[in-house]
């Protein structure tokens, strides 16, 4: 066994750990010799449903309505899919490596010598959901702004920078950097799939176990092996209650209320407070479509659309821009042809019609929030004063 392997004993089961770089040639040549090796019964893969069959089928991105992603709030999570694998296709490219090269190997392996294949991982969107649900409202436009400014990063990484990452002092060392940061984060994202995995991995069928594995997750399955996990806890989304939930309509409550009061103190100071208002939502979430290159139409869209999404919770100017550039620019089957190749540069997520379309929608309101943000401020500031 090579130093990448870790085998663990749970009960009557013998389990290989094979720790993985999801973009390294080696981690493909790793997982084959295990398999060969051990003969196992199962084989698990740190796949969910949802990613296994994005592998199996890589064309799928042309079946995407985007005016229903829209529609169904998902704009995020898709954006936040395509920056994930835009990051590793530079990786993988800089490498003359595959992309999930290992999990390919995995699943050829048990369907040629028909063994258990065990899609071990939580779901995506699942994770994603309960991270969303976990951060407060500053946290939340922090992680957007540094995912979205991760398409910027086209900073190559080498193969001795990977392998370092299978090291587990500088592993622990970098998980240490996202809990300092992203607590929450680095709970959901790490901490939860380690238990997820480790369920899912030890109650696989048979007594030999082979789990192909990120090296992140080792540590955490190592420590969990022999933990009780509720993995129906695990997958639960629940929204927030209490008083981060009532924010949401008690803040568009007050601006409402200080304008109607100043209006009725102070007229003319009522109106500026109004027209704050319309030029700083409207002003912002222009300019963030017109920095995601929107058509003007989109740009118009958001401008107006602003100022009154951003008194109704369940609203979002973006959306109302996304569905107006989808429309007015709708993508081709060339775009989601090409969406493997263009997430892998900077210039083709603002050439392709589908990543641009959603980077409208997320420019949008990231945008409007930082307009209602500012006029907020000189609503609040004009309402002391006329008191």
């Amino acid at each position: 066994m090579c130093e990448n392997i870790v085998k663990l004993n749970y009960q009557d089961k013998q389990i290989y750990l094979v720790k993985t770089a999801h973009v390294s040639k080696s981690s493909v040549e790793d997982v084959e010799r295990c398999i060969d090796e051990v003969d196992p019964d199962s084989i698990c893969i740190e796949l969910d449903e949802q990613r296994y069959e994005k592998m199996k089928n890589p064309d799928q991105w042309r079946e995407t309505d985007l005016v229903k992603v829209i529609k169904d709030r998902q704009v995020g999570f898709l954006l936040v899919n395509l920056i994930l694998s835009s990051f590793q296709k530079r990786m993988a490219k800089s490498l003359g490596s595959q992309t999930g090269g290992e999990m390919a190997a995995g699943i050829r392996l048990a369907e040629e010598r028909n063994k258990n294949l065990i899609l071990a991982d939580r779901s995506i969107k699942t994770t994603f959901s309960r991270i969303w649900n976990s951060l407060v409202g500053k946290e939340k436009f922090k992680m957007l702004t540094g995912i979205i400014g991760s398409i910027f990063d086209e900073e190559e990484i080498s193969e001795e920078d990977l392998q370092k990452l299978k090291e587990a002092d500088a592993l622990e060392a970098a998980l240490m950097d996202i809990a300092k940061e992203f607590p929450t984060i680095k709970k959901v994202l790490v901490d939860e799939r380690d238990q997820y995995l480790t369920e899912k991995i030890r109650t696989a069928p048979g007594s030999k176990i082979v789990a192909i594995i990120g090296a992140a997750h080792s540590l955490g399955i190592e420590k969990y092996i022999n933990d009780d996990i509720d993995l129906e806890a695990l997958d639960r989304v629940e929204k927030k209650k209490g008083i981060a939930s009532l924010l949401k309509y008690l803040i568009p409550l007050g601006i409402i209320a200080m304008i109607a009061y100043t209006i009725f103190t102070n007229r003319d100071a009522g109106f500026e407070q109004i027209r704050s208002w319309i030029l700083w939502n409207g002003g912002l979430s222009a300019l963030g479509v017109l920095l995601a290159l929107g058509h003007p139409l989109s740009i118009l869209t958001a401008f107006i659309m602003s100022p009154l999404t951003s008194l109704n919770p369940l609203l979002a100017s973006g959306w109302f821009a996304g569905l107006v550039e989808a429309s007015i620019r709708k993508p081709k089957v060339k775009d989601f042809e090409d969406l493997g190749d263009d997430i892998s540069t900077l210039k083709g997520f603002w050439k392709n019609r589908v990543t641009r379309t959603l980077l409208v929608v997320v420019f949008a309101n990231l945008f409007s929030s930082l307009g209602t943000f500012i006029s907020g401020i000189d609503i609040v500031k004009k309402f002391i004063e006329n008191l």
